[in-house]
């Protein structure tokens, strides 16, 4: 009986050691094909609202916005948020955030897929205790992350309400990260850094009363943590 060389194992390892290095490169790979794909076909996303205008509100905004931002970096800094706008997830009609002076403001990306979606919850305690006092809560759908959200806002509506009963404000499905990222974003990341970017789904932000970002909290970070209480409580007292 052939006796088997001592080198017959290590290959054999070394070989099945190849196969599952090119097994996972092709899965990153087919991950990223998918990922990118679904965030460009989002655009093309029809609205829960039967307002025919819905995509001409986008294209609008998004050019006043990167106007508004191209224009900053050519001349003066932008002082604040309130030039910016977003469109309502449900009405799909445009609001400058400007319709928020001097109230705190509380912006968030969310995804309806994500380990963190239960969140939803603490932001709608956080909206219901502190609304009357002048916090103004702000969500952002985003599929940015891992594809985490439904590809129509109309889902996005549905889901929301029936599962969490959210009340707070909701923006219509946005990017948040990259070359196609909302202004607001761009202008955040020009603000506080990269680190202060977005790593993942319900990242917030928060805005004092003069519309200045002062502050960004990590997706694990709870709604009702000690740490944003403390820093709601601090801005609503300012």
């Amino acid at each position: 009986m052939p006796q088997q060389s001592t080198f017959e194992a290590p290959i054999m390892r070394i070989n099945f050691y190849k196969i599952s290095i090119i097994k996972i490169y092709f899965l990153l790979f087919f991950m990223g094909f998918f990922s990118n794909f679904f965030q460009s076909t989002s655009g093309f996303s029809k609205s829960f609202s039967s307002n025919p205008s819905g995509d001409q509100n986008t294209n609008k905004i998004k050019t006043k916005n990167d106007q508004l931002l191209s224009s900053s970096e050519a001349s003066k800094p932008i002082e604040n948020v309130y030039n910016f706008k977003f469109i309502k997830l449900i009405e799909q009609t445009p609001f400058d955030l400007a319709e928020f002076k001097n109230k705190v403001i509380l912006i968030v990306n969310t995804a309806s897929k994500c380990g963190f979606t239960k969140q939803y919850e603490g932001l709608e305690k956080l909206h219901k205790k502190y609304y009357d006092r002048g916090l103004i809560i702000i969500g952002v759908p985003s599929a940015d992350f891992g594809g985490q959200e439904f590809q129509f806002n109309s889902e996005i509506v549905s889901f929301c309400k029936f599962n969490y009963g959210v009340n707070f404000l909701m923006t219509q499905k946005e990017s948040v990260i990259g070359k196609n990222a909302h202004p607001f974003y761009k202008y955040a990341k020009q603000q506080l850094g990269l680190i202060a970017s977005p790593k993942w789904n319900f990242h917030k932000y928060l805005i004092n009363r003069q519309g200045k970002i002062i502050d960004y909290f990590i997706s694990s970070t709870e709604p009702m943590s000690d740490k944003i209480i403390e820093s709601v409580e601090k801005e609503l007292n300012n």
